[in-house]
């Protein structure tokens, strides 16, 4: 499997979220609207088994990412920074329209 803290460069970062983007497009485009519903077992990498439904690990996904956002805002924040840099999506999706 992947290692859970792989060590990459941040020069590597651009081409790994377009990789990203591109499989959930690519998984999201062969979906239906039953396979959401679908019951997904699958292990942690812990090693601990665990089954959910694909929507409810979509949206731990979605909000996983927000927690991680949060930490690097008090980190930010703790180093000194005093106005946070625009980190939700929205932000991101009117850069990419300018």
């Amino acid at each position: 499997g992947s290692p859970v803290w792989p060590d990459w460069s941040a020069n590597d970062f651009k081409a790994i979220i377009e990789d990203n983007h591109a499989d959930w497009t690519s998984f999201l485009k062969q979906t239906n609207n039953a396979d959401f519903s679908k019951l997904i077992v699958y292990k942690n990498s812990k090693g601990g088994n665990f089954q959910n439904i694909l929507t409810d690990i979509i949206a731990h996904l979605i909000n996983h990412g927000t927690h991680h956002r949060a930490q690097i805002g008090q980190q930010l924040k703790q180093s000194g920074l005093e106005i946070l840099p625009a980190s939700d999506y929205i932000f991101y999706l009117r850069a990419l329209e300018t």
